[in-house]
């Protein structure tokens, strides 16, 4: 049987378009608990940057569910230039030392637009859930044309 990524990994949204809109300030994504999984990727999808914008993103990590004693993790940090609109940027962390993790904008000095940021969690120390954030899939190995 083939590997199917969609089968062992679980999608959930951290940053809507809503929370992404035009600014300077800073956005922290829904914190994710890793119960269950050894990695998660996060993807940022940027929208329009203004320049001389400075903007970055990180991941950060804790053992509160609210993230009270969230802690940025070391070597982390992903710069995003102001020449960088329309382009997707991401951190993949594999084993994070705490339960709960979320990413983090830094949007500082000019508007930086995101339009959406998800999380792929993988690694599943068992199988995938249910609930793994997709409505529907269609699951193809060797297609033919139609």
């Amino acid at each position: 049987m083939a590997h199917l990524l969609s089968e062992d990994c679980k999608i959930v949204v951290a940053i809507t378009a809503a929370n992404g809109v035009a600014g300077k300030t800073d956005i922290n994504g829904a914190t994710l608990d890793m119960n269950g999984f050894d990695a998660v990727l996060m993807l940022v999808r940027f929208g329009t940057i203004t320049n001389n914008a400075v903007t970055k993103i990180y991941a950060q990590q804790g053992a509160a569910s609210n993230l009270s004693d969230a802690a940025t993790m070391a070597l982390s940090t992903v710069a995003v230039g102001d020449t960088d609109s329309n382009k997707y940027f991401a951190i993949d962390v594999v084993k994070p030392r705490d339960r709960y993790v979320r990413l983090v904008v830094d949007r500082g000095t000019q508007n930086a637009v995101v339009e959406h940021a998800v999380y792929i969690q993988y690694k599943a120390k068992d199988r995938a859930p249910s609930d793994d954030g997709i409505e529907n899939i269609a699951q193809l190995v060797q297609p033919i044309d139609s």
